[in-house]
């Protein structure tokens, strides 16, 4: 697959656009958070190390971007400056395509669903996806809800590693395009 950079996205509250340097503050601010990091597996450490949002953006994030893997920083219109959460999609499945994540204060207004559709959207229009795989701890409801509002339908539940041990197994979903266009795409 070429090169192909990392798009920005808006929609009705947001900004989407590619993570840079200047995001490292309000990315470390909102996502090392226990809350945040017990839903994600355990190759994830925690505590997560002090410098390592900063060496995550460097090392993997910027060198990436576009070639193979798109990564958006999540803005509210009316802060601009200031990351609130992250959406990656990457092309070669671990199963699954697509992370996020979103800093607490924002949970339950349905900005990461807001989020989801144009990086959904461009997997399957700009970059030809056939279909996107997804995972969650089995128990996190509000990532699984996501996933449903969109068509993506389960697939399996096998037994993974988590930062918080209350979750000791993984959902796997798929989400193709047709279903994509069907009805995900107004979630």
């Amino acid at each position: 697959m070429k090169n192909i950079p990392v798009p920005t996205f808006t929609t009705e509250r947001l900004i989407l656009k590619a993570v840079t340097e200047a995001d490292i503050p309000a990315y470390t601010k909102y996502f090392v958070d226990y809350e945040i990091i017990g839903n994600l597996v355990s190759s994830v450490p925690w505590p997560y190390p002090e410098n390592g949002v900063e060496e995550y953006v460097k090392t993997v994030i910027i060198p990436k971007q576009g070639n193979g893997r798109w990564t958006w920083g999540i803005f509210l219109k009316d802060n601009l400056n200031e990351l609130i959460g992250m959406i990656e999609m990457w092309v070669e499945g671990k199963p699954e395509h697509r992370g996020f994540w979103l800093g607490r204060p924002f949970w339950g207004q349905g900005i990461m669903t807001e989020a989801t559709i144009p990086v959904t959207d461009f997997a399957f229009d700009e970059l030809n996806f056939k279909t996107i795989r997804f995972n969650n701890a089995l128990g996190n409801e509000r990532s699984r809800r996501i996933k449903e509002k969109a068509g993506a339908k389960l697939l399996y539940i096998e037994p993974e590693e988590f930062n918080n041990p209350q979750f000791t197994e993984v959902e796997v979903w798929e989400l193709t395009a047709a279903n994509w266009h069907k009805f995900g795409n107004k979630a």
